[in-house]
């Protein structure tokens, strides 16, 4: 079969493990007779530099005539300046809200080899295997007004926080179609004692969950969700929840992982049917970490491990998914490391290097 898939790599980092990761699909695909057209784009600070806005319209173009979009990381500090018209994270805002993915899947699952990597007692890593669904269009990164100005009293600022019906209940069935295929629980999080709009979050969840019957579904406050992360985080299967409270949250989960350079994440338009493909963006949740661009010691298994969830949820090619992840997992098993994952006095390996070790395997 042959693809097309557009490769955004953004700033700092996200080219190094975008190419890397280009690299892995090239071997799956030599291995399973499939062609990838791959076409590079500019978004984020780079575009900025060169065309004064964070997604150009080509960029935007080029997603949406391919099959799915490879993403890596936007923004730095040379971009930082608080007062900019224009800021690097307009980028992927604007290309999730182009190509209309108002669902972001990000699993975390605690590998047995990186417990050491991990803050948390291994004690408590035990069974962790969550899957974090973001809303990803509304909410006060999107709703407005939202805007500064200044009076006589000082500056002001303002950022709406509006969610309607039909966001809520569409997000809400993505988690729940998710859960039916794992251990048929979800969480719903919101802040229902202060939001009114996380009132509105929470009575929306409570009616979806009658669409289906087999999952368990509780709500929590997202306080307490923070808490219960880091204390008791095998108790969550699908975690739903907010845009913010999900940026938030996520990154707060990939502590458990050791390091945020381990996890994938797949932005989606629903979850879809066996067999049917549906255009996606994939990108590691990691940022731009520019004080180790250009090193050549990033982590690339999050970006890997992205371009299997893009082959298994835009391609629905499940086997070739499927293979990454083993050979991800048995490179880790074998005992090899990046310096983020790696435990004093280990020995590291560069980027290229790990995802030689990926591609081997394959």
């Amino acid at each position: 079969m042959e693809f097309k898939i557009a490769v955004l790599g953004g700033d700092g980092i996200g080219p190094e493990v975008t190419a890397e990761a280009v690299r892995v699909l090239e071997a799956i695909g030599r291995k399973r007779g499939h062609t990838f057209q791959f076409s590079e784009a500019p978004v984020g600070g780079n575009a900025i530099d060169r065309y004064g806005m964070a997604l150009p319209q080509e960029t935007v173009r080029l997603a949406k005539q391919s099959d799915a979009v490879l993403f890596g990381a936007v923004g730095g500090p040379k971009w930082d300046d608080p007062r900019a018209k224009v800021r690097p994270e307009d980028g992927i805002l604007g290309i999730r809200k182009a190509l209309g993915l108002f669902a972001n899947l990000r699993p975390v699952k605690v590998s047995p080899q990186l417990m050491e990597a991990s803050p948390l007692k291994p004690s408590l890593l035990q069974g962790v295997d969550i899957v974090v669904v973001r809303e990803l269009t509304g909410g006060l990164y999107f709703a407005k007004p939202k805007k500064r100005w200044e009076t006589a009293r000082g500056r002001r600022a303002v950022d709406t926080l509006r969610y309607t019906e039909q966001e809520v209940r569409r997000v809400m069935r993505v988690g729940f179609t998710l859960a039916q295929g794992r251990k048929n629980r979800v969480t719903s999080v919101d802040k229902a004692n202060v939001l009114e709009s996380s009132r509105l979050w929470r009575e929306v969840a409570m009616e979806t969950a009658k669409e289906f019957p087999g999952v368990v579904m509780d709500n929590m406050l997202v306080d307490t969700a923070a808490m219960q992360l880091v204390r008791s985080p095998a108790r969550f299967d699908v975690i739903v929840t907010e845009n913010m409270f999900g940026d938030i949250l996520t990154d707060e989960a990939a502590v458990l992982v050791g390091s945020m350079g381990m996890l994938p994440s797949a932005s989606l338009a629903g979850i879809p049917q066996a067999g049917q493909r549906a255009m996606g963006l994939y990108e590691p949740i990691h940022g731009t970490a520019p004080d180790i661009a250009g090193k050549g010691i990033a982590n690339p298994l999050g970006a890997i491990l992205s371009a299997a969830l893009l082959l298994r949820y835009s391609l629905s090619l499940e086997a070739e998914a499927r293979t990454i992840e083993l050979a991800v997992d048995k490179v880790l098993a074998d005992g090899y490391r990046s310096p983020d994952i790696a435990r004093p006095g280990e020995r590291t390996l560069q980027t290229r290097e790990m995802a030689d070790l990926v591609i081997g395997l394959l």
